[in-house]
């Protein structure tokens, strides 16, 4: 069983990060109305998302292939991908499109799943971290990690940190992680980081969208202190109307779900918005979180966004990647190339 606080309490790569502006501190104007009819053209880069064959993923990989990317969708269910991948390559016949699978609640495959993309591909220019779970109830990933704090933000660090050969080797690599609204309800303890003394299921869930957040920031700052010109993103969909809230629920609350599903939430396609800014606007700095623009925050043309300053504070950014290498037993090494051929994806 891992132990919850294994790296102590580093000081950080220059034991500086105090003397640091705040993370998310960052302001840009996204341009108005920007939606994915914006999109710049992306011929020639190559893509992964991670749950891509439904929902945010499926849309967010549909848009990126309408503009000329070739994507990997790296999901649990091949058979699902392969349905979700026809139905990208219909709406964008052009499109070059590959299914891998991966599992981000079992480390040994997402070990398997990096290894295969970096023995095909040299290069990586977007890698969408958007896959992840949402309050269910208590249980443990293949690596004894709480599911949550597991899956959508261990599992996805390590994904990162495996994909880094193939990301430093881009010409401007960039690292999209979902995170949630709901990071406000996170709290980071790092004496019980697998909520074995007491588990709260939606409690759980912000706080791996409160480490999504942290991870971003830290990420790009580390990038930029290698001189890469990788930029890592936070992004949120707002209110979407995915499976992510009805999956393991009750007959009662899913049909209880509807009714804000209906009347409230946006569809798939809109809440892909802010990831696919965070993916493809130019000169959109690193380091930002951007979600809907709206003063309720569920819907609305996509903005950067000042998250809670629970999100904001670097010493526990530097402490929970420190905490997150020693757990996931991946070190990050931002001098890495990549390795392999880059052949077109398999349809």
């Amino acid at each position: 069983m891992p132990s919850d606080n294994p790296a102590g309490d580093p000081a950080g790569p220059s034991g500086a990060a105090g003397m640091e502006a705040a993370p998310f501190s960052t302001r840009f104007a996204v341009p108005e109305g920007w939606g994915a009819h914006r999109m710049p053209d992306m011929t020639g880069r190559l893509a992964v998302v991670t749950g891509a064959n439904t929902g945010l993923g499926l849309c967010t990989a549909r848009e990126l292939a309408r503009a000329g990317a070739d994507v990997v969708l790296a999901v649990r269910s091949p058979a699902r991908g392969k349905a979700a991948a026809a139905s990208i390559m219909q709406a964008a016949p052009r499109s070059r499109v590959e299914v891998r699978r991966l599992d981000l609640a079992d480390l040994a495959s997402v070990r398997r799943f990096a290894d295969g993309f970096l023995d095909a591909y040299p290069a990586l220019d977007v890698l969408v971290n958007n896959a992840g779970i949402m309050a269910p109830p208590y249980r443990t990933t293949a690596d004894g990690f709480e599911s949550q704090f597991g899956t959508n933000h261990l599992g996805h660090f390590a994904l990162t940190g495996r994909l880094m050969p193939a990301l430093a080797a881009a010409t401007a690599a960039r690292v999209v992680t979902v995170s949630s609204d709901l990071h406000s309800l996170g709290r980071l303890d790092f004496h019980d980081l697998q909520s074995r003394r007491r588990y709260r299921r939606l409690r759980a869930y912000g706080t791996s969208k409160l480490a999504n957040l942290l991870f971003t920031a830290e990420l790009d700052r580390r990038a930029a202190a290698a001189g890469l010109p990788l930029r890592a993103y936070a992004a949120h969909p707002g209110f979407a109307a995915t499976s992510l809230t009805l999956t393991g629920r009750s007959a009662p609350v899913r049909l209880l779900m509807t009714v804000p599903n209906t009347l409230v939430a946006v569809s798939p396609a809109q809440g892909a918005v802010p990831l696919l800014c965070a993916a493809a606007l130019p000169d959109l700095p690193g380091g930002v979180f951007l979600g809907p623009g709206s003063r309720s925050g569920m819907r609305g043309s996509p903005a950067v966004l000042v998250p809670k300053d629970n999100a904001r504070d670097r010493p526990t950014a530097v402490r929970l990647w420190e905490v997150s290498q020693s757990l996931t037993q991946v070190v990050y090494d931002f001098a890495a190339t990549g390795r392999g051929a880059r052949p077109a994806p398999r349809s």
